[in-house]
């Protein structure tokens, strides 16, 4: 993507506010011509003071009265100018982050997994709060810069064309200069935002796992890790800055140039007698004004080209390609009976590395199926195809008869509860937490259901009982208390099939007994899928699924595999040696 087409892309976005834009222009035009007009009543103004003694006051006192009517309408046209181009420039920023946004919950687990969190955050936020500030300088500074280049030659040829001339050849100058360091500075602030986009996503990371840096003494190293993306980024910084502020001190040196031509000439034309006092102080106060866009242009350039670069990356993030949408016939279940059937299957989260090679399980309505197996095995990714968080590279899955890939992901996803180790709050009550699948369910249910899983007896003690907010990701809870919740959220709506990976990992054994009471009222008739490392947990289930290297190599219940003596006799034995 170059600045043709991120240009192309934000006026696609200006598009459906261009009325504002219009009026914008209106009030530029307006300010513009009104400010140009004030150095005429000046220059006719001076030409009224003839000579010591000789001075129209009456007429001055006219022409004064007129200039501040000007100055009044030049403050005026600008405010609402500015106010405009406010609403403009933070409404296109309001549909870009939206869209934005809309992109990210469109997307693939597999580019969430292959991205770090703290850069889709720095795209989201950092990216477009500095396309933000450049759009708004554009229109700030752009659209009265050029107004005024244009009013002022007008205004200029108007009066003398010869010194009109010379403005206009030396002006070139200026916008090459500014054209030639913009180019330069481009690739540089596009280095910028990938460096702050690298720094945002070591800082979230760091904070997030703050107490296994400082359990594993990583302290130094996250240091170095730091300074290094950082010394980058300041380097970037200093270079992208330095050549921007190149731009501002090289623009003023041509245009320098101009006004010196100007009052040379002039004066030599007010020698001759063919410009009057008047008219030169006029055209030196054009000359001023004309030049000054430049320098204000030269530097919304340089903002526009980081600007750029941000908006880049912001609309390669919205460019990614999304997640294959649902099909225009797909069905929709409304309540499963349960029934899996899983032919053939093989999926790689890498092309060129097998993971998972000619799977097939037929699973009953109401059957407790249990997955065990060593780390890395294929446990947590067969969650992964049953939810279709990804798709299967060959084969099929199957619910009630129905291949998934023809039935809409939310209400396949509606018909699963999951419970996984890693545990999840957003900022909120304990009772939104709850009811986050559900969020029409009572009090009353809310309260069953932490009864349920034991959950009701901490909740009562904390200071506001269910109304207490959480901060992010539950951070003023215990990880078992977190987890505990988690698991009264899928228990308030006891969907008919059940996904359990590793939900007691965090809760101790006393609580842990009561809620495999709990769960094994839930399971009561319900497909359920249990991913266990602790195989005491899993000896009730219907069937054991021993998986390893992404093929389930040994099946049947507890007695049935131990009587065996394979890979589970001596996983389970590896537990309970005694």
């Amino acid at each position: 993507m170059n600045n043709k087409k991120v240009l192309k892309r934000i006026f696609k976005y200006l598009k459906k506010y261009m009325p504002l834009i219009i009026l914008s222009l209106i009030f530029a035009a307006a300010s513009v011509a009104a400010q140009l007009y004030a150095p005429i009543l000046q220059g006719n103004a001076i030409d009224e003071i003839i000579g010591p003694g000789s001075v129209n006051f009456t007429e001055i006192g006219k022409i004064l009265a007129k200039l501040a009517i000007f100055v009044a309408i030049t403050a005026v046209a600008q405010w609402i100018m500015n106010i405009l181009n406010n609403n403009i420039t933070y409404r296109v920023v309001n549909d870009v982050r939206t869209k934005a946004f809309n992109k990210l919950e469109s997307l693939p687990l597999s580019y969430i997994d292959k991205k770090q969190y703290g850069e889709i955050v720095s795209n989201i936020v950092a990216d477009i709060d500095q396309f933000s500030d450049g759009l708004l300088m554009g229109f700030s500074q752009l659209f009265t810069g050029v107004v005024t280049i244009v009013g002022t030659l007008i205004f200029m040829f108007s009066i003398n064309v010869k010194i009109s001339l010379i403005v206009v050849v030396l002006t070139p100058l200026s916008l090459f200069v500014a054209s030639f360091i913009a180019k330069k500075t481009y690739n540089l602030f596009l280095k910028q935002s990938e460096k702050r986009g690298e720094l945002t996503g070591l800082v979230d990371e760091m904070v997030g796992n703050e107490k296994v840096v400082q359990a594993f003494s990583y302290e130094d190293e996250a240091v170095e890790r730091f300074d290094k993306i950082n010394d980058e980024l300041q380097e970037a910084s200093l270079k992208a800055t330095f050549f921007s502020s190149i731009t501002n001190p090289s623009t003023r040196f041509i245009n320098s140039l101009v006004y010196a031509g100007v009052g040379i000439f002039g004066a030599l034309q007010v020698v001759r007698g063919s410009l009057s006092v008047g008219y030169l102080t006029c055209f030196l106060s054009y000359a001023n004004q004309y030049t000054k866009p430049f320098n204000e242009i030269s530097g919304v350039i340089t903002e526009l080209q980081n600007a750029f670069a941000c908006a880049e990356r912001v609309f390669s993030l919205i460019d990614e390609e999304a997640e294959v949408p649902d099909k225009d016939d797909a069905f929709v279940i409304e309540k499963a009976e349960g029934q899996i059937d899983i032919n053939n299957v093989s999926f790689s989260y890498v092309k060129d590395k097998e993971l998972i090679t000619n799977l097939n399980l037929k699973v009953s309505h109401g059957q407790r199926v249990a997955i065990v197996g060593p780390t890395g095995c294929g446990k947590s990714t067969l969650i992964n195809l049953l939810m279709r968080f990804y798709d299967v590279d060959e084969g099929e899955i199957k619910v009630d008869g129905h291949e998934i890939k023809s039935v809409t992901r939310e209400s396949l996803r509606k018909n699963y509860g999951m419970v996984l180790q890693e545990t999840w709050l957003k900022s909120g009550t304990v009772r939104d937490n709850i009811a986050y699948g559900k969020p029409d369910a009572s009090m009353d249910e809310v309260i069953a259901a932490a009864k349920l899983t034991h959950a009701h007896s901490f909740i009562k003690r904390l200071p506001e009982g269910y109304d207490t907010v959480l901060t992010e990701d539950g951070g003023n809870l215990s990880q078992g208390q977190k987890q505990l919740l988690c698991i009264t959220r899928v228990m308030l709506g006891i969907p008919p099939m059940l996904i359990l990976d590793e939900a007691t990992s965090s809760i101790d054994t006393r609580t842990e007994i009561r809620i495999q009471n709990a769960f094994a009222k839930m399971m009561k008739g319900r497909t359920s899928f249990i991913v266990a490392h602790r195989l005491s947990t899993i000896k009730e289930a219907d069937i054991i699924l021993v998986m390893k290297d992404g093929n389930i190599i040994e099946q049947g219940n507890h007695n049935e595999l131990i009587e065996k003596q394979g890979f589970y006799y001596n996983l389970y034995n590896s537990q309970f040696a005694s």
